[in-house]
Parts: C-alpha cells; sequence; structure tokens
C-alpha cells in the first residue's frame, strides 16, 4: 500500500504530532511538497502533503486561514504539516480551527525534523510500494503463466487472475458469450456484460472499457492484435485496479491473447486438414476420408451431417458466420470441418447440433435488419445448406447446397435449405431473369405469328401439351375440329424448327409457356 498520513505520524523517525483531522489519516499520500506561497494550488495534483512555516501567511488571522484551507482542501491536499519554531512557536489556534472545520488533517512538524526527512520518508515508502507491487505482479505473471501452460484451459488462468485482483474474472468468444468464469458464481454477472463486449468487439484491438453498476467496477479488455478482436477478458473489483492488479491483468491479457493466436494457428492446420478430408468426400472416397479425419472429424463422419456454403459481400462476414459457429461447436464439444474456398466457405456440421443452429439464428437475424442504401453490408452472408447427408453423398450434398445458394441468391434470403426447394414447386424458380429470357425467345416466333391474325399457335400449344398431346380432348378444349389442331401444330414445329416429338422440347415449350403465365401478372 502507499504511504498514508498515518503511517508518516506512526515514523518513530519524524516525531509528528496530530492537530486536526485525526478521523483521516488513512489518506494515501502521493507525494510531500513544501511550499510558502499564499497559494500553492495551481501547482498541486493533488494527494500532497503540504509543508509549510507560514512565511508568507497570516497564519493569526482566522478568516485568512479559512479562505487557506478551503483552497487547499478543494484541490486534493491529503494534509498540511506545520514547522513550529521557525515562525511560530506553536500552530496558529486560526489554521488548528480552519483546518478541523473544513476536515484537512493538520500535522505539527518539530523543529529538530527537517522537511527534507519527511520527504525523503515519503518517497521512500512509494518505492517500496513500487517494489511490493513489482514483485507481486512478477509473481502473478509466474504463476499464470504455468496456468497457462498447464494445458487445462483458461479456467485456471481465470481462478488465479480472480485471486490476485480480490476479484473476478471471465473469457468470452467472439460472440460476446462468456466461456470460463471465475468463481463459478461470475458466470451469471459476467454474461449481463454480453452487450459491452459485442460493442468493444467492433472496435480494433487491442481496446478496453470500464463499465459497472453497483455491484462493483468492470474493466473489459479485448484479446488479438489484428484487426478484428478474438475474445475478451472481464475482471470484475470493489475498486480501480492497483499496480499490482494491473501487471496481474496486463499478463493475463498477454497469455490469452498468445493462447489464441495460437489457436488460430492450430485451426489453420485443421482447416487444410479438412479440406483434404472434403476432397476425399467429395471423390467419392468416405474410407479414405475416415482414414484422415482421425479423432478430429471421424465422429462427425458417423452421423448425418449438413452442408452449407456461404458467401459473403466481404470477408468479414464470412469470418463473423463462421466465428459464430466454431464458438457455438465450442460449447457444446461439436466436431466442425470449415474449408474457405476462394470467396466462400464450405462448412459440415452435424445435422440438428448447434453450429447448424447458430448459423440459423445469424441469418434470421441478418433477415430481419434493414438492409443500407447502397448494396449490401461488409457483414451479409449468403448460405446454401443442403439435406442431412452421409459420407458417401457428399457430392450430392454439395450439389444440394450449391441449388439452394443459388435461390438464396436470387430470392435475397440470407439462408435457404435445400428440403425448401425439394418440398414446394419448380414454379417459383421460373421468375429467374435467365429463364424468362429463354422462355422469351424460344416463344417470341409464335407470339409474333399469332400477332399477325394468322392463327392462335400459343393458346393452341399449350391446349395440346396440357393434354399430353391428346388430339380430341385438346382440340375439345379450343372448340376447334382435330385436323384444324394438326395443322397449328404443324405451323408450330415449322416456325421453331423443332419436332414435338422430341419429348426435351416438349418440356422445355411446357416450361417456357409456364414462365410467360408467371410473368403476365407482374407486367399487367
Amino acid at each position: 500500500m502507499p504511504p498514508t498520513l498515518a503511517s508518516l505520524v506512526q515514523h518513530s523517525a519524524l516525531k509528528l504530532t496530530v492537530r486536526a483531522g485525526a478521523d483521516r489519516l488513512g489518506t494515501p499520500v502521493r507525494w510531500a511538497h513544501a511550499s510558502e506561497l499564499a497559494d500553492p494550488v495551481p501547482y498541486m495534483d493533488g494527494g500532497e502533503l503540504l509543508l509549510v512555516t507560514a512565511t508568507n501567511l497570516d497564519a493569526d488571522d482566522p478568516e485568512s486561514m479559512r479562505r487557506y484551507v478551503r483552497r487547499l482542501a478543494g484541490a486534493g491536499v491529503a494534509g498540511v504539516g506545520f514547522a513550529v519554531g521557525v515562525n511560530y512557536d506553536d500552530v496558529p489556534a486560526a489554521l488548528v480551527e480552519a483546518a478541523e472545520e473544513a476536515g484537512l488533517p493538520l500535522l505539527e512538524v518539530p523543529r529538530r525534523t527537517p522537511f527534507l526527512a519527511i520527504s525523503k520518508a515519503v518517497s521512500a515508502a512509494i518505492a517500496a510500494d513500487q517494489y511490493r507491487a513489482v514483485t507481486a505482479g512478477f509473481e502473478a505473471q509466474r504463476e499464470l503463466t504455468k496456468a497457462a501452460l498447464a494445458g487445462d484451459g483458461p479456467a485456471e488462468l481465470l481462478a488465479r487472475l480472480a485471486a490476485h485482483i480480490d476479484g473476478w474474472a471471465a473469457l468470452y468468444d467472439t460472440s460476446g458469450a462468456v466461456l470460463a468464469a471465475a468463481p463459478d458464481w461470475a458466470a451469471r454477472r459476467a454474461a449481463r456484460l454480453t452487450p459491452d463486449v459485442e460493442r468493444l468487439r467492433d472496435r480494433p484491438a487491442p481496446a478496453s472499457v470500464v463499465v459497472g453498476d453497483n455491484e462493483d467496477r468492470v474493466e473489459l479488455q479485448s484479446l488479438g492484435t489484428g484487426r478484428r478482436a478474438r475474445g475478451a477478458l472481464a475482471v470484475g473489483t470493489g475498486a480501480a485496479l492497483g499496480t499490482a492488479e494491473r501487471y496481474a491483468v496486463h499478463s493475463a491479457v498477454a497469455l490469452l491473447t498468445l493462447t489464441t493466436a495460437r489457436s488460430r494457428s492450430l485451426q489453420g492446420a485443421e482447416q487444410r486438414l479438412g479440406a483434404a478430408v472434403l476432397r476425399m468426400l467429395l471423390a467419392g472416397q468416405p474410407d479414405h476420408a475416415r482414414a484422415v479425419a482421425g479423432d478430429l472429424y471421424g465422429g462427425l463422419l458417423d452421423a448425418p451431417f449438413r452442408l452449407l456454403i456461404a458467401e459473403a459481400a466481404a470477408p468479414a462476414g464470412s469470418e463473423l458466420l463462421t466465428e459464430t459457429m466454431e464458438a457455438a461447436a465450442a460449447r457444446t464439444g461439436e466436431a466442425l470441418l470449415l474449408v474457405p474456398e476462394a470467396e466462400r466457405v464450405v462448412v459440415l456440421a452435424a445435422d440438428g447440433g448447434s453450429a447448424v443452429a447458430a448459423c440459423a439464428a445469424y441469418a434470421e437475424a441478418q433477415d430481419d435488419r434493414a438492409p443500407r442504401e447502397g448494396g449490401a453490408e461488409d457483414s451479409e452472408v449468403v448460405v446454401g445448406l443442403s439435406a442431412p447427408s452421409g459420407p458417401i453423398a457428399v457430392s450430392a450434398a454439395y450439389k444440394q447446397a450449391e441449388q439452394a445458394l443459388s435461390v438464396a441468391r436470387r430470392r435475397g434470403r440470407a439462408l435457404v435449405e435445400h428440403e425448401e426447394l425439394a418440398a414446394g414447386s419448380v414454379l417459383p424458380l421460373l421468375a429467374d431473369d435467365a429463364v424468362r429470357a429463354f422462355a422469351d425467345g424460344m416463344l417470341r416466333a409464335l407470339y409474333e405469328h399469332d400477332a399477325k391474325g394468322r392463327g392462335d399457335l400459343v393458346a393452341s400449344l399449350r391446349a395440346w401439351l396440357s393434354r399430353h398431346g391428346q388430339w380430341d380432348a385438346a382440340a375439345a378444349d379450343l372448340g376447334v375440329h382435330r385436323h384444324t389442331l394438326r395443322y397449328r401444330m404443324r405451323r408450330v414445329e415449322e416456325i421453331l424448327g423443332r419436332s414435338l416429338d422430341d419429348p426435351d422440347v416438349r418440356m422445355e415449350l411446357w416450361l417456357a409457356l409456364k414462365t410467360t403465365e408467371a410473368a403476365t401478372p407482374a407486367e399487367e
């Protein structure tokens, strides 16, 4: 602890006597300073023991002393040391009364105690306190380093940090979720700070902020050295951190940042392994993929999984999504195979697991946000999600995810599941601009023919196709003779240059007709 007025009074060599403010001797002393100015306040920082002989003071005037003492107390001066036997044989009563009235400690300094001795005593006490703080800080650093190297995760490191600061500590992931806390009761307290952690995450690392309420004072420190924070550390105490506690917190931040960086390096190696496993699965080699996956991804291949493909307007979007999924998987112990692929990310995640749920929640939150003017936000992603699959069907799952991604992109949605496409109709897909352009090109000659009043070839084609080529039924629908309908179909073949006996041609013409029908309401 820093020196206090009480410790100076108890210093046997100084022989100081308390004349006023005996109830405030616990005040810390930041320095001892001698000044004979009538108003030394402009030169004070606060926390000083002011040493005076009253050379330039009217120390016997009560009103003058009240003004003098009030100025000192307002400036945060810790106390006044008055030397007797120099200008005054005793401490003036006016000064004693003013000090008592203002609650400012007043110490009598005997003639044989030079001001220099007091200054040296304060300086020595401050140096000793700083030495104790540095020593305690190094000891904390050693203990925290041992805890970090033990390989038991951050729990032990947080427990030792909480003990050193006489408070609590918590570690957050990039999503703002609490990964660990010490003591155990602190987890609930730390969870209430998630919004503050999220705001801190958006600032370049390293960054810090002080928050808190009536319970405690909390400092949040971001972890990481790059553009984006990789987590956050919270420490809660009853008061501002001292020097020793500050050393401990800085050591914890450094160790957790190194641990995070090491984790990212390991994650990079895991991603390279995951890419090899994915290539084998796509090549139809599930047995080889299992052998390479080993314990790291083997469990993922033993149960149904989903394959998702995510694209983002900027790298920050895919990074945030993958970090969200990784954090969710880490909390539940799920395996997650994640492979960056050019401007997108391919992920294998357990069907029904927390990572897929986190992805869906992220996409839902994105859809709920109002789009910005000028295009997509950097954090926006588009995700295609396959149906549940297994190792032997990864190639099909990849195609499903790509199809769902394409639909999500066209519909302006953050996430589309392949099951939505399989369970619905193909007709909504005909709204695609490319499909409409194809339909217009295929049928344009028939529409131009009908526009010149040469017959109703489009309606006849639609009726004939809807009746699966049954002449009598289609002719009845049109109210014409079947020979007339046969003539019209020959004209359709001549104009289009394609045979209606070809099932592919009939399919393309039917889809083209359905596309133009779907477009008609929007055009009217």
